[in-house]
């Protein structure tokens, strides 16, 4: 297994993988370290403001981001997330401070009330988009020691991982997991709603919405003969793993199905423990369906 790589970056983890979804970064650590990447957590990191903060003050949820931005900046490293959610976050705020002259004054002010300055020097990326344009397909297929032959997979990539910008996947069909699960060895089923919104926070706002969309994604990747979904995003794992039993009433049919990241597919894949992947913290079946479907 390869152990050495010139890939380094900055790794900001997200305020979800600390909790409720610690299996994501547990599970990307390992695979990081199996892959040979260096991921230097970023020092004093705080909220990136996500989705739900923009929505209601987009300015200082830029200074929330720009300020991560800016300890990342002082590593000379590119800053890697690994959430959806974050990724978008800290994108378009960089993004938007570098194409935007009174936007990058006001949190230029903002950073140096608090000693710092970012300049935008780094790009913010996602760890899946590291995974596999940086590494590529090579790289993981000399690393695979478990062949996935025989499972199904959909891939669920969620709806902002290619949006609003387009500029690492196309928005409407993505392919990075597509290509990632056949280098395993698996087999990606034909998944139409992959790049659908699973409903996010709508799940506890509006609870009839937000279970319609998520049970809509759950039994189109059921009815594809899909034997599990992986997904890139904590928020989008959780409602899709999450809330089976209720959404398979809502819904009328049975939806459920084992989820998981697909940084612990990778890991299984490449013959990692069970604890190196967290796969005790699912919901769902997942090991139960592992032990049944792969092979050793």
């Amino acid at each position: 297994m390869i152990t050495t790589s010139n890939n380094s970056y900055s790794y900001y983890p997200g305020c979800s993988t600390r909790s409720a979804n610690r299996a994501y970064d547990i599970s990307t650590r390992s695979i990081a370290s199996a892959l040979g990447i260096e991921l230097e957590e970023l020092d004093d990191w705080n909220c990136c403001g996500a989705t739900a903060y923009v929505a209601i003050h987009e300015k200082r949820s830029f200074v929330l981001s720009a300020r991560n931005l800016a300890i990342a900046e002082k590593t000379g490293k590119d800053l890697v997330a690994i959430c959806n959610g974050c990724y978008l976050a800290l994108r378009k705020a960089s993004k938007y401070i570098s194409e935007n002259p009174k936007l990058k004054d006001n949190i230029t002010k903002a950073l140096a009330a608090g000693g710092m300055s970012y300049e935008g020097t780094i790009d913010v990326r996602h760890f899946l988009d590291v995974v596999v344009n940086d590494l590529g397909e090579q790289r993981i297929r000399d690393c695979v020691s478990r062949k996935l032959d025989g499972l199904k997979i959909a891939p669920y990539y969620g709806c902002q991982i290619g949006r609003p910008f387009g500029e690492i996947d196309d928005p409407e069909d993505p392919q990075m997991m597509d290509d990632l699960i056949g280098w395993l060895g698996g087999q990606a089923v034909e998944f139409p709603l992959k790049a659908k919104c699973c409903g996010g926070l709508m799940m506890t706002t509006q609870a009839d919405i937000g279970q319609d969309l998520t049970g809509k994604i759950l039994k189109n990747a059921r009815d594809a003969g899909a034997d599990c979904i992986i997904t890139a995003c904590p928020l989008c794992q959780m409602n899709l793993e999450g809330y089976q039993k209720t959404v398979s009433k809502t819904m009328g049919t049975d939806c459920s199905i084992p989820v998981l990241y697909f940084t612990q597919l990778m890991g299984v894949a490449f013959g990692l423990g069970s604890n190196d992947l967290a796969l005790k913290d699912s919901l769902t079946p997942v090991e139960a369906l592992l032990t049944e479907k792969v092979n050793n």
